[in-house]
C-alpha cells in the first residue's frame, strides 16, 4: 500500500449529492454529511493532512472546512492540476504520495495523477474506470469517510486510530 501523505478531496458530488439549492433570495446551499468529518478526524490522528479543491466558489464550503480545522481550502480552482501542484512544492510531495476523490470531468485530470485515486458511486463509468477505488457510497453519503477508513485499514492502522480516539 502506498504511503500517502496528503489527502485531497472534489466537494460537490463528493462530500454533497452534487444538488445545488437556491433560496427564494438566491442564496446557493448545499447539504454535508456530517460522516465525512470523522473521515477528517482519522486523517488528523493519522498525522495526514486534508485539502480541499472545488471548482465551485462557496463560502459554505470554506465554513464547512474551517468548523473541521481543514487549512488548505481552495475554492473556484478552474485548473486542479496546477494548484494540487503548488501543494505539492509547498509540502514537499509527489503526487504518488496523495490521495484524491472526485466524482466528474473536472475531477479527471488529477484522477489521473493522484497516487491513490477514488470516487463515489453514482459517478460516470469512465470516471469509475480511472480510479484505484471505485466506492460504495453516493456522494453527500460519507463516501469521503469510506475513502479514508477503506485506506487506514490497508494500511492497517485502522484499528489502532480507532482505539486511541476512543481513549480519548
Amino acid at each position: 500500500m502506498k504511503e500517502i501523505k496528503l489527502f485531497i478531496t472534489d466537494i460537490d458530488g463528493v462530500w454533497t449529492d452534487g444538488s445545488m439549492y437556491y433560496s427564494e433570495e438566491g442564496y446557493q446551499m448545499k447539504k454535508f454529511h456530517t460522516y465525512d468529518s470523522a473521515g477528517v478526524l482519522f486523517l488528523t490522528l493519522a498525522g495526514i493532512p486534508v485539502a480541499i479543491v472545488s471548482g465551485e466558489n462557496s463560502e459554505a464550503v470554506r465554513k464547512r472546512a474551517a468548523k473541521l480545522g481543514i487549512e488548505e481550502v481552495h475554492t473556484g480552482i478552474q485548473d486542479k492540476v496546477a494548484l494540487i501542484e503548488q501543494l505539492l512544492s509547498k509540502y514537499n510531495l509527489s503526487w504518488e504520495e496523495t490521495a484524491y476523490i472526485g466524482d466528474d470531468l473536472n475531477d479527471i485530470k488529477v484522477l489521473q495523477k493522484a497516487g491513490l485515486t477514488a470516487c463515489p458511486s453514482q459517478s460516470a463509468d469512465y470516471i469509475k474506470k480511472l480510479t484505484d477505488w471505485p466506492l460504495t457510497k453516493k456522494g453527500g453519503e460519507g463516501v469521503f469517510r469510506e475513502f479514508v477508513e477503506k485506506y487506514l485499514k490497508e494500511k492497517g492502522i485502522f484499528e489502532d486510530i480507532l482505539n486511541n480516539y476512543l481513549k480519548g
